[in-house]
């Protein structure tokens, strides 16, 4: 594509999702569902002017991984250890029980082959943490009780999907399971999730000096982006999703910042602060840009709406789904208005959902019907959990307050 029209189309990216997010928002719905219902409107399902390619691609990356780093920066770090129990257990079931019954449904009720339920079952395991953080941060609720045992399931999820996704590509290669390559995805992971943070708490103190000495503009979100960045390419070098290294980095820049071992150190509330309000603009500016690119990404035009099969296995699949993830919720201890929230908040597949979809239709294993119902699976559980939740907490939120 030449420059001109590859400028266009970013501007129409930019200019669309916020005048979508305001509509959105006008009409007491989540900004996140504008966003998505842009891509949608933009993409080929629609209208077909713009079509998702490596550059948009890379600025979406940007967008979720800076994304990330916000939630770090605002995360409550006490209370998101304080939930670490029950977020594994939220994670665990909600990864488990829809592989489980994706799997029996595809393999035993529709009769598909052993590798393509495997992928299906695999594609029902994913949450996109980018679109359930943005529903509750478009709720008010990211730093509520629920909004940390979400956070912490959802960041869970991604990993035990990366192992999975790492698992079946071998079964597919050489029909057989290595556990060894599972067990070092799982070490480099752990290992960059206690040595990341503390390196970079130790670039921030460089990023402050900077700035206290620096009369140059723009210093402060100059080297943010730049740490955030470097330390998602990390990330993604040992084998963890690039999001997390954003996540990580936003933990050990935030207002109080949490070594191993629970030793903590306090850190300087005001510049803290300062940070924030120096990346908010960079952050508003690239994150619409990865909601635009999920809705551009499902292609409902490639659906055959005249197929029985579409329709059948979709909806089962959706069923099964969403049912999986509420039972996460489900089964741990608290109110049941939360419980139901936050299963509710795990549903979304969005963009982990569609890579899973994605590399199942590159690689062969999935045929076009198969992964046209997949994608509409992904399209019901992203583009409607927005209305749920909202529904949910206007009807039932006083009940969480309460609890």
């Amino acid at each position: 594509m030449d420059t001109p029209s590859f400028l266009l189309q970013i501007a129409l990216i930019l200019v669309t999702a916020r005048l979508a997010a305001e509509l959105a928002a006008w009409a007491r719905m989540p900004r996140v569902f504008g966003e998505l219902a842009a891509g949608v409107v933009l993409g080929p399902s629609l209208l077909g002017w713009i079509e998702v390619n490596a550059v948009i691609q890379v600025l979406a990356e940007i967008g979720i991984i800076l994304l990330l780093f916000e939630v770090g920066l605002e995360t409550d770090v006490g209370r998101l250890l304080r939930a670490g129990g029950r977020s594994t257990l939220v994670a665990v079931t909600g990864f488990v029980v829809p592989f489980v019954l994706g799997f029996y449904l595809s393999r035993d009720f529709f009769g598909l082959s052993l590798l393509v339920s495997l992928f299906i079952a695999g594609t029902l395991t994913a949450t996109s943490i980018g679109i359930t953080v943005r529903i509750l941060t478009d709720l008010g609720r990211q730093n509520s009780p629920e909004g940390q045992v979400v956070l912490g399931a959802a960041v869970l999820d991604d990993i035990l999907g990366v192992i999975l996704l790492a698992v079946l590509f071998d079964f597919s290669a050489s029909g057989q399971v290595d556990p060894g390559k599972a067990g070092k995805v799982v070490m480099l992971v752990l290992g960059f999730f206690l040595l990341a943070p503390l390196a970079a708490r130790a670039l921030s103190t460089l990023i402050r000096y900077f700035h206290e000495i620096s009369d140059a503009p723009g210093v402060v979100p100059v080297l943010l982006v730049s740490l955030v960045l470097a330390f998602a390419g990390l990330a993604h070098a040992i084998g963890a999703p690039q999001l997390l290294g954003g996540f990580a980095a936003g933990l050990a820049v935030s207002r109080r910042f949490f070594l191993p071992f629970a030793v903590s150190l306090r850190v300087d509330t005001a510049f803290g602060e300062h940070m924030h309000e120096q990346m908010r603009p960079v952050i508003q500016l690239f994150t619409p840009i990865f909601f635009v690119m999920v809705g551009l990404s499902i292609d409902l035009s490639l659906v055959d709406w005249g197929s029985a099969f579409i329709w059948t296995f979709s909806l089962s699949v959706a069923a099964v789904a969403i049912l999986g993830k509420l039972v996460s919720g489900l089964l741990i201890p608290g109110s049941r208005y939360t419980r139901v929230v936050i299963g509710m908040a795990m549903v979304p597949r969005g963009e982990i959902g569609l890579i899973f979809a994605e590399i199942g239709r590159a690689s062969g294993i999935f045929e076009a019907d198969v992964h046209a119902a997949l994608v509409l699976v992904i399209a019901y559980t992203t583009l409607l959990a927005p209305f749920w939740i909202k529904l949910y907490y206007r009807w039932y939120g006083h009940h969480m307050e309460e609890c």
